[in-house]
């Protein structure tokens, strides 16, 4: 499956992150809150995600609601993953970048298709 990554789209100083992964038939919005300064070290303390179609139609999960709030192991999982994305590392591109974006993404991925219905 064919995707495009968004991430760190955001206003200057806002404490809150927007990342969209944009796949053929649908696109993931995730919304991480922020704590502390936002010039040292912040503190991720929220992440929360919602599918969307291409005309930006919310889909709704298998239990009616939108949004997903990412907790408990995901959420040090999903931690995890952002600190990769995040990294020295990764920025100047002393680790694999493709490897780092598809561990990402088939962790939203999973969680996408373990709480919502697509067709």
């Amino acid at each position: 499956m064919n995707y495009k990554l968004e991430l760190n789209t955001q206003k200057p100083n806002s404490k809150i992150v927007f990342n969209t992964i944009i796949f053929d038939s649908f696109k993931v919005n995730i919304v991480e809150r922020y704590i502390g300064s936002m010039q040292s070290r912040p503190t991720l303390c929220e992440a929360l995600f919602k599918v969307r179609t291409l005309d930006d139609d919310l889909i709704k999960r298998r239990d009616g609601n939108v949004r997903i709030k990412i907790k408990g192991d995901q959420f040090e999982a999903y931690q995890e993953l952002i600190g990769k994305l995040s990294s020295y590392e990764y920025k100047n591109k002393l680790i694999n970048r493709k490897d780092v974006e598809q561990d990402y993404v088939h962790f939203i991925l999973s969680l996408v298709i373990s709480n919502y219905q697509l067709n």
